[in-house]
């Protein structure tokens, strides 16, 4: 593909600073690029590394000039050489209509431009609508809705009663609506709880390869308008994740949690059960949370030890800025009075 840099301003809605014709043929990171290629440069460190990079234009930041490259100046950097992966490689598009080879229930109810490949199964009284795509061996169970746009990659599993907005995409071998993991203890043994609600995924939400989101045990699981989950990401039984709230890989959310508006958990955090995390809330990575959050709060670390010490060591912490205070007056202290008696002495 060839594009004039000017075509590129134009999608990024950005400002060329430099050859406005000049061709651009591919898009590559800053080290390796070439004459013919864009890469980007939104971070202090490229920035200062500008006339190093062999591309033939920079995207950088609206603020950004020094520069003898050709550059596009944009408000988001980041974001604008998305939409330039996207010019140079769009997702291909399968071929609309359904395989021979695929089993489905009735009543079925489809709209148009849909795309259903070999060896998907489609349960009973199920619901597609516009321009869904399922990918080859897609399980899709009973009484099912699905929106608009949606895609669903290979091996994902949909259990029954889902429920599946719009422009919503689903990643390889996720499962959407297993049980909850929920028993009671019957002498040594457990008795499993039935798990009656749903799953409800709103609008423009991201869910990556092998997550696993359980089914309510009353009511509904739901994954509100725009969250994106990383891969193997679990969210237990009647959880809520808030709108554009972001769950990084192997994230573990037990059941009952409900996460506020933007959030973001990194990569191996956990919560525990029927907490509370605010909006706008960041758990770092590996962290473990164990008592509910605040809205806006930046939450990071985990260790395990006995149970009764851990819970007197939470008691603690927050104390420590205090009591090193102390100490340091303490430690002043005892110097005067060393420093006295050697006089003395």
């Amino acid at each position: 593909m060839e594009l004039l840099l000017s075509r590129i301003a134009e999608v990024t809605q950005g400002e060329v600073k430099g050859d406005m014709d000049k061709i651009i043929r591919d898009v590559a990171p800053f080290d390796t690029a070439s004459e013919d290629d864009i890469t980007c440069a939104s971070e202090a460190k490229y920035l200062k590394r500008l006339e190093q990079t062999n591309a033939g234009a920079v995207i950088v930041p609206k603020t950004f000039e020094a520069s003898t490259k050709n550059i596009i100046q944009v408000d988001n950097p980041r974001l604008a050489f998305a939409k330039v992966l996207e010019l140079f490689y769009p997702s291909a598009k399968p071929m609309s209509g359904i395989s021979s080879k695929v089993s489905i229930g009735q009543p079925f109810s489809q709209g148009q431009e849909i795309s259903i490949a070999p060896y998907v199964v489609i349960g009973d009284n199920v619901t597609l609508g516009h321009r869904v795509i399922l990918y080859p061996n897609v399980v899709i169970g009973d009484n099912i809705v699905i929106g608009d746009d949606v895609k669903i990659y290979p091996n994902v599993t949909i259990l029954d009663r889902t429920i599946i907005g719009n422009r919503v995409t689903i990643h390889a071998g996720s499962v959407i609506g297993s049980d909850g993991f929920g028993f009671v203890p019957d002498g040594e043994k457990h008795y499993k709880i039935p798990h009656t609600g749903i799953v409800q995924i709103d609008d423009d939400v991201e869910i990556g390869a092998g997550n696993t989101i359980d089914r309510a045990t009353f009511g509904k699981t739901w994954i509100k308008k725009g969250v994106k989950t990383d891969n193997l990401v679990h969210i237990g039984h009647n959880v809520t994740v808030g709108e554009n709230s972001i769950l990084v890989a192997q994230v573990g959310i037990s059941g009952s949690v409900t996460i506020g508006k933007h959030a973001v958990l990194a990569g191996q955090a956990g919560v525990g059960g029927h907490l509370t995390i605010g909006d706008n809330v960041i758990i770092g990575p590996q962290a473990g949370v164990a008592q509910s959050v605040p809205d806006g709060e930046v939450l990071s670390g985990t260790l395990a030890m006995p149970h009764r010490i851990w819970l007197r060591v939470q008691k603690i912490i927050p104390q420590l800025p205090e009591l090193k205070k102390r100490l340091t007056g303490l430690e002043k202290k005892l110097k005067k009075i060393e420093g006295s008696e050697g006089e003395n002495g």
